[in-house]
């Protein structure tokens, strides 16, 4: 393919990214691919422990598909052997390793997953353990006489934990040594990952210089935040917002961000142009702009990404019918309960329908006013339920529950 010019390549880089190390040997890596028409190796570790996507995953996905669009060649690395150590990064502790199976299953859902953003064309999809798994006890000491202790306590979470006095693994130390060794056996050009990741991409560059290799250039993205504004997006806080997930939980859901992630995830999740985010930014610092209206302009565009431009304004249609106008949604899931003398206490019933995961999620739910039973609100933990055939049981602004007696 012909490639676009230097300039033209740049400019879509460079947008959304924190970091480029070292910009100028970039621009050389792509002046040489120019010049010889040959693709640069653009590299991106998977981590297999962690299979569920979100847009906090997609930041760096995306840029990888820039590279793609750019004619460049995406790789792939499944640490299904780095996941048996354990990554440290933006860890006060060891993170559980996993199995090798794990590692594989977790991998194969990752790709599926990816591939909603991924191009299929100009990419790999390789396991470290191809490599890494190969190496004798003889290699390992060599790749360790490589590094330095003092360097690796340069790491941010290892200076931390020493000097607090927690324990710190030897194993751990092996961890961006092992994932440097993925940039040596693909020989990567340039490798990807957010700013938490930038001591294990930089400890690649130095240990591809040391098998005489020319060391990948290392591009950092900015972690984005969850719903919550303030931690950084993950499944386990319930602050995210799932790549997999229905039209209307993603629309849904990108209402609720704080006004001030409006830019950020216009500019780190959709593919909005560069003339069109200046435009944006001049709304949101104008204040007679609504931020409402670019929050559901920015609901449209994540739901269009992952599913279509039809199922977004039937999300949008959906939304207002229910939180707007205040009507109920048209699919309700149906539970049908055996409820014997026809009463239920609300925690059981939240429970038993699986609308909460556990009694104090139930009690936190009702405590914040969040559940209601044919559209009346229940404020009492230990309030009863007459179950009438039919009737809707709401938990928070997007779970309902229509009930059916056997």
């Amino acid at each position: 393919m012909t490639f676009p010019p230097l300039n033209e390549q740049m400019d879509i880089i460079r947008r959304g990214v924190a970091e480029i190390v070292p910009e100028e040997a970039l621009v050389q890596k792509i002046e040489k691919s120019l010049s010889t028409q040959a693709p640069l190796k653009v590299k991106l570790g998977c981590d297999p422990s962690r299979p569920d996507l979100h847009l906090g995953h997609s930041v760096v996905l995306r840029k990888l598909r820039q590279f793609q669009d750019l004619g460049h060649q995406a790789i792939l690395i499944v640490g299904d052997f780095t996941g048996m150590i354990g990554d440290p990064s933006g860890k006060s502790k060891t993170r559980p390793p996993l199995s090798l199976d794990e590692t594989r299953k977790n991998g194969q859902s990752y790709f599926e997953q990816a591939t909603k953003i991924l191009s299929t064309k100009k990419i790999q999809m390789l396991y470290n353990s191809e490599w890494l798994g190969k190496m004798s006890f003889v290699d390992v000491i060599g790749l360790a006489s490589r590094y330095t202790v003092a360097r690796m306590l340069e790491r941010d979470e290892f200076e931390k934990r020493y000097k607090a006095g927690e324990p710190i693994s030897v194993h751990e130390f092996l961890y961006p040594l092992a994932q440097a060794m993925d940039s040596v056996a693909i020989e990567a050009d340039v490798e990807l990952g957010g700013t938490d990741q930038k001591f294990n991409l930089l400890v690649g560059r130095d240990i591809q210089r040391e098998y005489k290799l020319a060391p990948q250039v290392a591009i950092m993205l900015p972690i984005l935040p969850g719903t919550d504004g303030i931690e950084k997006m993950s499944k386990s806080l319930d602050n995210y917002i799932g790549i997999d997930e229905s039209p209307k939980e993603i629309f849904g859901k990108t209402l609720s961000i704080p006004d001030k992630l409006i830019y950020d995830y216009f500019l780190l999740a959709t593919n909005v142009d560069l003339t069109e985010l200046q435009s944006i930014k001049a709304q949101l610092d104008d204040p007679n702009t609504n931020p409402r209206d670019l929050k559901r302009r920015l609901a449209r565009e994540l739901v269009a990404l992952y599913h279509s431009d039809e199922a977004a304004l039937a999300a949008q249609d959906e939304f207002d019918r229910i939180f707007v106008k205040k009507d109920l949604p048209d699919e309700i899931p149906e539970v049908t309960l055996a409820t014997g003398n026809g009463t239920v206490g609300i925690i059981k019933l939240l429970t038993e329908t699986k609308l909460v995961s556990s009694n104090g999620e139930a009690r936190r739910m009702i405590d914040q006013g969040g559940v209601s039973v044919d559209g009346e609100r229940i404020s009492d933990d230990k309030a009863t339920i007459a179950i009438r055939d039919g009737i809707v049981i709401k938990v928070g602004k997007r779970k309902f529950i229509r009930i059916r007696k056997s």
